[in-house]
C-alpha cells in the first residue's frame, strides 16, 4: 500500500505546485497567501508517504483529497484534477491493502512449506 499511496501523493506533489502557478494570475489572491496554503500542502503531500501505514494515514489522505477538490473554488480545474486523484487514492489503497494481503499470505505459505531444520 504504501508505494501505491506514496506514488499518489507524490503526483499530487506536483499538481499542488502547478495549481498554485495558475492561482497566482487570480488578482484576488495574494502570491504568499497563495505559497503558503500550497506549500503545506506540498509539505503534507510528502510527510503522508512517510506515515501511510500509521493509524490515521489512510485517514490524512483523504483530507487532502477533500482539500484538493475544494481548492476548485480558486482553480476549476482542480474540481476535475481532484476528482481525478481522489479516484487514485481511493484504487492506491483498495488494491495497495489487497496486495499486502496477499503478499503476507504468500510469505506465510512460504515459511509453512519450507523445512524448519534447513
Amino acid at each position: 500500500m504504501r508505494t501505491l499511496c506514496s506514488s499518489t501523493l507524490i503526483g499530487e506533489f506536483f499538481v499542488i505546485g502547478f495549481a498554485a502557478l495558475v492561482a497566482m494570475k487570480d488578482p484576488g489572491l495574494s502570491a504568499s497567501t497563495v505559497w503558503l496554503v500550497s506549500g503545506i500542502a506540498m509539505v503534507l503531500c510528502v510527510a503522508l508517504c512517510g506515515v501511510i501505514t500509521r493509524p490515521g494515514g489512510v485517514a490524512l489522505g483523504w483530507a487532502l483529497q477533500i482539500a484538493l477538490v475544494a481548492s476548485g473554488v480558486f482553480v476549476p480545474t482542480m474540481y476535475f484534477l481532484g476528482a481525478v486523484f481522489a479516484g487514485l487514492w481511493w484504487a492506491s489503497v483498495h488494491y495497495g491493502k489487497k496486495i499486502d494481503e496477499a503478499k503476507a499470505r504468500s510469505a506465510a505459505q512460504s515459511t509453512h512449506d519450507s523445512p524448519s531444520g534447513a
